[in-house]
């Protein structure tokens, strides 16, 4: 269930991985650091956790389990993987909060990080529906162990590359099989795809305002159709941890075009290349950020 707090808090997903010694992480090397990430994200109080994406690379975290899949080459028919992949994290972070978000990499993206080696597929447009329904069966595990927000990474669509037509029917085909809100993070300017991103059947759209400010000026000219937006005002991207006011500031500037009940907050993309603790002030700074605001409505 989404938090009835406005301006809730949240992230795009990774966060540093530290590791431990110890029994338990010869038994399973990502519990240490899952339990930093999950921990971090409670005492800095953020409302919407991930479970810290703390393994693989956003490809590989899901490739890894396809049947089809070997390595980053597609060899086969892609196939739903046999069993849960991000589940036994989510569920961790589910045992520690009450509002999570599950996070998977998008079809198109997942696409276009894999290498064709197969006759199956001619080329990646052919590849992506059957990638959307294993990401669909990955989907519902998540829905169904009760996280507040599905979100898929697209970062793809910002480049020009992608098919957006099929991209969009793809998107289609996970989202209609969850009844959670669901959200699509586009990292990247977005003057030249906003139009066909807004066609995306998802509840939630989440870009990055504090490094790409240009998108504040493409989306007040734009017609959301009801979605919400996942306003990144944290620079994912910049080493230094701004302060409260500049977060501040950025945040009353989307409030003045979107409204804050439209609003989540969160970091432009995710903190995996931060420290500790800067990825920790980061978040730190943007929940005092947002107590701020709401004390200002």
């Amino acid at each position: 269930m989404m938090p009835e707090q406005i301006l809730p808090t949240t992230v795009v997903g990774s966060y540093p991985a530290v590791g431990s010694g110890g029994l338990g992480a010869l038994l399973d090397p990502l519990k240490p650091a899952r339990k930093t990430a999950v921990s971090d994200q409670i005492a800095a109080g953020i409302d919407i956790i991930s479970d810290g994406q703390v393994g693989r690379d956003m490809i590989a975290l899901i490739a890894d389990f396809l049947p089809g899949v070997k390595g980053q080459d597609v060899t086969g028919q892609i196939h739903p993987a046999g069993k849960p992949i991000t589940l036994p994290g989510v569920k961790y972070a589910l045992s520690q909060h009450p509002a999570v978000k599950g996070i998977l990499t998008g079809p198109t993206t997942l696409a276009h990080g894999l290498a064709l080696k197969t006759p199956v597929y001619r080329d990646r447009n052919e590849l992506i529906p059957d990638l959307a329904l294993a990401l669909a069966q990955e989907a519902r595990y998540l829905a169904d162990a009760g996280v507040t927000i599905l979100q898929l990474d697209e970062p793809i669509l910002s480049t020009g590359t992608a098919d957006m037509t099929v991209a969009r029917e793809a998107v289609s085909i996970i989202t209609k099989k969850v009844t959670v809100p669901s959200c699509m993070h586009v990292c990247g300017n977005i003057r030249g795809c906003i139009d066909e991103i807004l066609q995306f059947p998802v509840d939630i759209l989440d870009f990055e305002f504090a490094n790409n400010p240009d998108n504040l000026d493409v989306l007040s000219q734009s017609d959301l159709k009801g979605k919400k937006i996942g306003f990144g005002c944290v620079d994912s991207a910049d080493r230094e941890v701004e302060s409260v006011a500049e977060i501040r500031k950025r945040i009353t500037k989307g409030i003045d075009i979107f409204g804050a009940e439209m609003m989540l907050l969160d970091p432009d993309c995710g903190l995996r290349m931060h420290s500790r603790e800067g990825a920790y002030k980061k978040l730190e700074h943007l929940v005092l950020a947002a107590h701020q605001c709401r004390e200002e409505l």
